[in-house]
């Protein structure tokens, strides 16, 4: 028990710089948040739904956190700050990271897989503040959901999606360190009103990595050619 927590609290200090000790991360609200839904969980596979919502109702008083106690959560799993809604149907995959004001949303269950009105979130994304994914959707493992993005559609594994509705750059998600300023690509100043000034900044670092490594390939035919009529 006792390593898991360590091994947990590291989690959140590899994708933070900000806390100075465990002890620090431990006064974290998504910390609490988390903790609390480990026992609201317990109860409501019980099928004790009363006190499953008690403890739900008082995470939420504590920690401006709202996770359905039916919701299934996987390790070490982060949300840095809070006004986080979580639904019912909700599956959250392993590492993963969410900061504020991100909801995982429900819809109608007619349109999708019956019974799950809320997304599944794969192994390693990141949700940047503001992100709202909606529906029984599946974020593929590692995908990165740009500052206030709305995503209501399957989202490829490593993809990032910026917008709304939501879709993708051309920067694949696995270019970034496992810490990611708010989710945001490319620049920690994307958001809503620079949205496509940056959209096309990163269309041209795309253009221009893709231009120089032909360039380079290039250059090596050129030099082996050269070196064949030496010979």
């Amino acid at each position: 028990m006792k390593r898991e927590l360590i091994a947990y609290l590291d989690s959140i200090k590899q994708r933070d710089p900000a806390p100075r000790s465990r002890w620090e991360i431990l006064l974290y609200p998504g910390v609490l948040a988390l903790g609390l839904h480990r026992i609201a969980n317990w109860l409501f596979k019980g099928e004790l739904y009363f006190l499953a919502r008690f403890v739900n109702h008082l995470s939420r008083f504590l920690t401006a956190i709202d996770i359905h106690p039916g919701a299934t959560i996987g390790a070490n799993f982060f949300i840095d700050h809070g006004f986080v809604v979580i639904g019912e149907t909700a599956l959250i995959g392993d590492n993963v990271t969410i900061y504020q004001n991100v909801t995982l949303g429900g819809t109608n269950p007619a349109n999708g897989i019956a019974g799950k009105r809320h997304p599944t979130l794969e192994d390693g994304v990141i949700i940047g503040s503001g992100g709202q994914v909606l529906g029984p959707i599946t974020v593929g493992r590692g995908a990165r959901i740009g500052a206030n993005a709305v995503v209501t559609r399957d989202v490829p594994e490593g993809a990032t999606m910026v917008g709304i509705p939501a879709r993708p750059t051309v920067i694949d998600a696995q270019n970034y360190n496992s810490f990611v300023p708010y989710g945001t690509p490319c620049s920690e100043r994307f958001d809503p009103a620079t949205q496509q000034f940056e959209l096309l900044k990163c269309e041209v670092e795309a253009l221009r990595g893709k231009l120089a490594k032909l360039i380079e390939e290039r250059d090596a035919v050129r030099s082996d050619n050269t070196d064949r009529q030496s010979a």
